[in-house]
């Protein structure tokens, strides 16, 4: 059986907020969790669906490619984990403040991704490029190496936590006993007492900088490419590592110029003459000038391929789409008297039926052509 779309699932959107999936999440979780319908074996396919879906959308890299390629890129990335849920009392955790299965907030955490939009012309997709780029984000603060206190002064291990962050306290439900989950208050989730705050950063531990990188951009990308540089996101806490930043590209269009796929698509404009007795013409394409050979008779509408003269496929830019050239017959709107006699003696030669002309007029471009 297919799968279904995880949007669909959890009854969100495409494009929902976090804390929107996760609410969801809670709720047909709470309504569908085995430990609260024993014995229903499709009560608990249904809670392995919504984990599943849950587990992909909540985590930014793994929805990206879900977003881009569906189930197929989830299941050739790794699939869900599922086997993070003990029972009952870990969704309580993670519902009342908790971290999951073994969570500790005190501990190293891991910095955020940050995202940054990059605008590059068609030109650049042939060969990619290399594009500097500028971004203002958070950076370990260097006056107190991101300890939060003033150089040479103490930190405590907080008391009410022991260092964990976390204080947990348990309760009676209709459920049975539940265990909560909450940041201490004492610390705020620090694990540390800071009583001499860093003057610098104000015992932020980090500090707003500006940040100068150079982005490099493969041959083939398209609108909506995602490009992970990694280590360049959002500064971790406690020693965490620095998340990543993810490139979206935007591909402006060229006058001209279409894409489809690894295609390109353009028009060319030639005469009567041409289309009829046939030429070797010019067409601008994206890096100079190709030539195409437009045999006798050609009509209105006709498409030319130029192989391998379109962009490169994405990850094997040896690959090149073509250059279809579609070509327009041009009738020309204004005529001098010697094109219009002589158009009108082509007609009739053709036994075509046109408007008339001034015979004598007629008479003197035939004797002027040795007719």
């Amino acid at each position: 059986m297919a799968k279904r779309d995880y949007y669909e699932v959890l009854g969100v959107s495409r494009d929902a907020a976090p804390d929107e999936l996760k609410r969801q999440f809670r709720r047909l979780a709470a309504k569908y969790h085995p430990d609260a319908n024993p014995g229903n074996a499709q009560a608990e396919e249904q809670f392995k669906e919504i984990n599943e879906a849950y587990q992909i959308l909540s985590d930014p890299e793994k929805r990206a490619r879900y977003d881009q390629f569906g189930h197929q890129a989830a299941q050739a990335g790794g699939g869900a984990d599922f086997g993070g849920f003990s029972g009952f009392g870990d969704i309580i955790d993670m519902f009342f403040g908790g971290n999951g299965p073994g969570g500790r907030q005190g501990g190293p955490q891991r910095g955020p991704d940050l995202r940054y939009d990059l605008t590059i012309g068609l030109e650049d997709v042939i060969e990619g490029v290399e594009q500097e780029i500028r971004m203002v984000r958070d950076e370990v603060c260097p006056h107190c190496r991101g300890n939060q206190a003033e150089p040479g002064t103490r930190l405590e291990t907080c008391p009410q936590c022991r260092g964990t962050g976390q204080v947990e306290r348990i309760r009676e439900s209709f459920l049975g006993r539940i265990r909560q989950v909450e940041t201490c208050s004492r610390c705020r989730g620090g694990g540390r007492i800071v009583h001499n705050p860093c003057t610098q950063c104000a015992g932020r531990g980090q500090i707003r900088a500006e940040k100068k990188m150079t982005v490099k951009v493969p041959p083939g990308v398209d609108e909506g490419t995602r490009l992970r540089v990694a280590g360049e996101g959002g500064v971790g806490q406690h020693g965490g590592p620095t998340g990543d930043l993810i490139v979206f590209l935007h591909v402006k269009e060229k006058p001209g110029f279409a894409r489809d796929g690894d295609d390109l698509w353009c028009e060319m404009s030639i005469g009567f003459a041409q289309a009829a007795l046939g030429a070797d013409v010019k067409v601008a394409g994206l890096k100079g000038e190709e030539s195409v050979h437009i045999p006798p008779g050609t009509q209105n509408d006709t498409v030319f391929k130029i192989p391998k003269m379109g962009l490169p496929r994405l990850g094997n830019p040896s690959s090149r789409g073509n250059l279809n050239v579609r070509v327009r017959v041009a009738v020309p709107t204004h005529l001098t008297a010697r094109e219009r006699e002589v158009l009108h003696m082509w007609a009739e030669m053709r036994q075509e039926e046109v408007l008339p002309v001034d015979k004598g007029l007629l008479r003197k471009v035939k004797d002027a052509l040795g007719r």
